[in-house]
């Protein structure tokens, strides 16, 4: 390839030895959201940057696949909650095939966890309510950008964002948009994922099966 020399680095000699305890089944929780929220606060108690990043992975109608990087809002026994723009690629891409994959990338403490499940919107009394919460540049954040359209510049999106500022002053309470909203991803499918010394992680998967919670472990 043209421009690569010896002193480049080689992706196939970067290795890393984790080295963790073991995880063993019976020290899990029935529930893998009640699993979920153990790691996660291990994740937060470890000062990692943004525990609540996670890759959001979907999926046109003939299988065309798209991810990005979405902040975890909400959690708990009804499953994961994230919001964005229902226009964006993502919110079309549920609207025709809900079928969704999230993962947690803690790789400090060499973990991961992978969802696999379906996304449908929340009420939107819930979105009003975590909308209100947000910081007023970030209400008008949400206004100002047509999420994943095209625009002729940044310059463009900056005037966006002023106009609404003076229309909008802070402490004035800001609308939410009508097409931006809250997904929750009710999981089929949850995996948690330990690092290990010579690449024999821990894998186990918490299945659904008949409304009950199977616990597998999985080859590494």
């Amino acid at each position: 390839m043209a421009g690569v020399t010896d002193q480049d680095i080689d992706p196939a000699q970067m290795r890393k030895q984790y080295r963790s305890e073991i995880v063993h089944a019976e020290s899990l929780a029935e529930d893998p959201m009640e699993q979920f929220a153990r790691w996660f606060q291990q994740a937060a108690d470890s000062h990692l940057f943004e525990p609540n990043a996670m890759v959001v992975s979907t999926a046109t109608p003939d299988g065309r696949p798209s991810s990005r990087t979405v902040l975890l809002k909400q959690f708990d026994g009804r499953g994961f909650v994230f919001f964005t723009n229902y226009g964006s690629r993502k919110g079309r891409e549920l609207a025709a095939n809900p079928h969704v994959a999230l993962l947690f990338p803690w790789h400090p403490i060499a973990r991961q966890v992978i969802v696999t499940g379906t996304a449908a919107r929340i009420g939107r009394d819930e979105t009003a309510a975590y909308f209100r919460s947000r910081p007023h540049g970030s209400q008008l954040g949400a206004w100002a950008s047509e999420q994943s359209t095209v625009i002729g510049s940044r310059a463009e999106l900056d005037r966006r964002y002023a106009e609404l500022a003076e229309r909008h002053p802070e402490g004035e309470q800001v609308p939410v948009p009508p097409e931006w909203g809250g997904y929750r991803v009710v999981p089929e499918a949850v995996e948690f994922w330990q690092g290990h010394e010579n690449r024999l992680h821990d894998r186990l998967r918490y299945v659904l099966d008949g409304g009950a919670w199977r616990l597998e472990r999985l080859a590494p």
